[in-house]
């Protein structure tokens, strides 16, 4: 894919590419609507009881109360909403050390991939890891694009590229990816699932 195509995987490639193609600003429109419902979304997740209660809890842990980092609480909401809508984010969001980076690849097919010091503690998916090595997307099981600033840029980037490129969404992120497709960008279906429209509904209401 790279090699058919090396001049797109840019991050200023792909905003073009996809503003071309779907006539809007991915990169603003995508973080407008991440900070339109982060608020909702934390105060939805507090909410939840049980096991995804449980999973949501170790996520906002890493808010801090008195000056929340805009990029933990965007990272926390693109964590949950996949714990929100039953799909299975492990296969998708992997973080790694630096030296077992060759291993996590072979693991991952479609996602990103965060890659942090040997002594850097981080607990699989209920992590948010700011000062990571590398952050990189990850497609067809290789690296397209590395070295990006933190996570929700690399979620921004690679939504653009299965777009662009028009790729199936990965089975393992398919309710969240559509999520972001059709509510919090306004394209394509406007009849949606169930799932993705209690979601909704829940935000709004």
């Amino acid at each position: 894919m790279v090699e058919r195509w090396p001049a797109l995987f840019t991050e200023r490639q792909v905003f073009a590419e996809f503003n071309r193609i779907a006539s809007k600003n991915l990169e603003g429109d995508f973080f407008e609507a991440l900070d339109q419902y982060t608020p909702r979304f934390i105060k939805l997740f507090k909410t939840k009881k049980g096991t995804v209660g449980q999973k949501l809890r170790e996520l906002i842990q890493h808010i801090s109360c008195k000056t929340p980092d805009v990029t933990v609480l965007h990272s926390v909401v693109l964590k949950g909403i996949p714990i929100l809508l039953c799909d299975e984010s492990s296969e998708f969001y992997k973080t790694c050390s630096d030296t077992t980076r060759d291993e996590a690849l072979e693991c991952i097919t479609v996602g990103v991939l965060t890659v942090v010091s040997e002594d850097s503690p981080h607990e699989g998916q209920s992590s948010v890891d700011l000062q990571p090595i590398s952050t990189a997307i990850i497609l067809e099981g290789g690296i397209v694009m590395d070295h990006i600033k933190n996570l929700p840029q690399a979620v921004c980037l690679l939504f653009g590229l299965t777009y662009v490129l028009h790729l199936d969404y990965p089975k393992c992120m398919a309710n969240t990816l559509n999520f972001i497709q059709t509510v919090m960008l306004g394209l394509g279906k406007k009849k949606l699932p169930s799932k993705l429209l209690t979601l909704k509904n829940s935000l709004l209401g």
